[in-house]
């Protein structure tokens, strides 16, 4: 083909300022040593600033990658035209050092036709186009694509494996996805129509309203929340809760929706549950004759059940949050707000006994309590008023009688006392003159000896009961008096020692082991009433055959209780006899034997009054034991 000339054609110096000044990097080599015959600035951004005219491009161009150095060179000697998108090379160096950063570009080489036949390929033309920020922004769009399929794949992970039926919708109403769940729940093949299927599986009780609230949802660009039954695999309806959010992009209108199906069956019917025991509490407390109330954290009240009003004659806005405390009598009324306030800030119970005012504006007694709950709701108070009017007054007219029968009880006590510290004297009189008489006088009768003997005996036990009533009524007194730690071995010794003429009389032996209780906190002048009692009844009552021993014991019990063993040898008692009952005023076992009976009748008057007790053991004709149970005071 023959090259026609351009009729106008244009300088070398003209073509050559033009290429210095396009964007474009543009270079040409000549010969088959690539000697560089023209090259702008542009190009040198790409060869390096050592690319100049004239050089061989092997010695300038050393920052040029071996494989484009080659493809070159085979571009040369081949003479087919080369092109490559977004080629990367080294960026220079900024002030000095190198960032390692990129600079893309496309390159064309482009072959020159030799003018003569015989040489094909004069040389080349490079152009080179600096593409790095359409690469970047490139290499950016696919991260960001990598990015989202990585996001868009651990949300559909997520959405797969949570417990919820997920979906998606657009605004026409056409699922565009739903989870796997669905199917799960639904029993529904995968190859099932959703759209259609959907609506037929929401109960027929709920399915016109939950269409009508999704369309006016989509309608109106906004999300939904609402419940409705759908058909299980099982046939059964379960409540589903449905919330889903549009995506908005402004200012444009959604145009999908996405949302979860979340089953609340189990939670729906546990709270139609609870509303029906609430309601079924509120008619217990409203049917009890009793003021029922409810208060919060703070101790404000806000429950009151039917008979509260009822009983007050006011209504629940009247009594308000203070209301129980507005009832009761002004007297009481701070105090019983400060012993609130302060249960309410301790969390201890409320409990007091206070009038309070009635409709008909009778103030009445009752028993007010308050206790504190803790649970899933939080901290409540909880309370009753409970009338205790007829209690109180029968109490107090127990009191009245209590008090008048100590006060007779007293009364008689004094009496008895008196009595018998008044005729002691005139029996001491009576005896004198016997005495007088016996020594003085003499009688002509042959029972003479026997009447004196019983005149002596009668006047004997005359004195010995005044002597043990008065007694009696000293001991009762003496029940008040202060208590102090006792040593036991002392006491018994003191109270062997008074009686040991009649112990040296009877030949009478001692065994006393104190050793495992050897002290006890009580009332001196008691324990050595209950001591003395014990032991002079057992050396009155000896077996006449044999040789008294009387054994006295303390120890305690596994519980720690201190007990003292009092066991003698002697005559014993039947204990089964009715007739004699062991610890009744004046009854006696041994009628033969001179006494009162007002011992043992002591003994268990003072140990009973401390809040002990005594047990008694006794075979007849072997001997007794007597178990006392101390009950210290605290």
């Amino acid at each position: 083909m023959q090259r026609v000339p351009s009729p106008y054609p244009m300088p070398p110096q003209h073509l050559h300022a033009i290429l210095r000044r396009i964007p474009a990097g543009v270079a040409t080599l000549q010969g088959p040593e690539l000697r560089i015959s023209f090259v702008n600035a542009a190009m040198q951004a790409v060869l390096g600033q050592e690319a100049q005219e004239g050089r061989l491009l092997a010695e300038c161009a050393s920052q040029l990658p071996a494989d484009l150095r080659e493809v070159i060179r085979q571009v040369y000697q081949s003479g087919q035209p080369f092109v490559t998108k977004a080629y990367g090379l080294p960026a220079p160096p900024t002030d000095g050092e190198d960032t390692g950063a990129l600079r893309y570009f496309d390159l064309a080489l482009e072959p020159v036709q030799a003018e003569r036949e015989e040489e094909a390929v004069s040389g080349l033309l490079l152009f080179a186009v600096d593409v790095t920020a359409q690469e970047e922004a490139r290499q950016q769009a696919h991260q960001l694509a990598l990015e989202t399929r990585r996001l868009d794949a651990r949300l559909r992970v997520l959405t797969e494996t949570v417990p919820q039926i997920t979906f998606s919708v657009d605004a026409q109403g056409h699922y565009e996805y739903v989870s796997p769940q669905w199917y799960y729940f639904t029993g529904q093949p995968p190859i099932a129509a959703v759209n259609a299927i959907w609506p037929l599986l929401i109960h027929p009780d709920d399915r016109l309203r939950i269409l009508y609230q999704a369309e006016q949802a989509r309608r109106n660009g906004t999300g939904w929340s609402y419940e409705y039954r759908l058909r299980r695999h099982d046939g059964q309806y379960r409540w589903m809760l449905s919330r889903a959010l549009p995506e908005l992009h402004a200012p444009n209108e959604p145009v999908y929706w996405h949302g979860a199906l979340t089953e609340v069956h189990d939670q729906r019917e546990l709270a139609e549950a609870l509303r029906r025991g609430e309601a079924e509490l509120r008619f217990l407390a409203d049917s009890i004759p009793e003021l029922i109330w409810t208060a919060t954290t703070e101790g404000f009240i806000d429950y009151y059940n039917r008979y509260t009003t009822d009983y007050s004659g006011l209504t629940i806005e009247e009594l308000g949050p203070t209301g129980w405390v507005s009832l009761l009598h002004p007297t009481e009324q701070a105090e019983a707000a400060r012993y609130w306030v302060q249960s309410i800030a301790s969390g201890q119970t409320f409990e007091g006994e206070y009038r309070m005012r009635r409709h008909d504006g009778s103030y009445r007694w009752h028993i007010i309590r308050a206790r504190q709950l803790v649970d899933e709701r939080g901290l409540r108070w909880f309370g009753t008023c409970t009338d205790v009017q007829d209690q109180h007054l029968l109490h107090q007219t127990l009191q009245t009688q209590y008090d008048e029968l100590a006060r007779a009880h007293h009364d008689l006590d004094t009496f008895v006392y008196a009595a018998s510290h008044d005729l002691r004297q005139p029996a001491l009189n009576l005896r004198g003159l016997f005495e007088e008489l016996r020594r003085s006088a003499t009688f002509a009768d042959p029972d003479e000896a026997h009447l004196l003997a019983m005149v002596d005996e009668a006047l004997g036990q005359l004195d010995t009961t005044l002597h043990d009533l008065a007694a009696t009524v000293h001991a009762q007194r003496a029940q008040q008096e202060p208590v102090e730690i006792l040593d036991l071995a002392l006491l018994l010794e003191e109270v062997l020692l008074g009686l040991r003429p009649q112990a040296q009389l009877r030949q009478a032996q001692f065994e006393v082991e104190v050793e495992a209780a050897p002290g006890l906190l009580y009332s001196r002048a008691n324990l050595r009433s209950v001591v003395h009692n014990l032991v002079s009844n057992a050396l009155k009552f000896a077996h006449p055959d044999r040789q008294p021993l009387i054994s006295l014991r303390s120890y305690l019990t596994a519980a720690g209780q201190p007990v003292l063993e009092v066991q003698d040898n002697g005559l014993g008692m039947n204990l089964t006899n009715s007739q004699a009952p062991v610890f009744q005023l004046f009854v006696r076992q041994h009628p033969t034997i001179e006494g009162t009976g007002v011992g043992l009748y002591l003994v268990q008057r003072i140990v009973t009054s401390q809040g002990g007790h005594v047990e008694v053991a006794s075979t007849v004709g072997e001997g007794t034991t007597f178990t006392i149970y101390w009950t210290q005071p605290a």
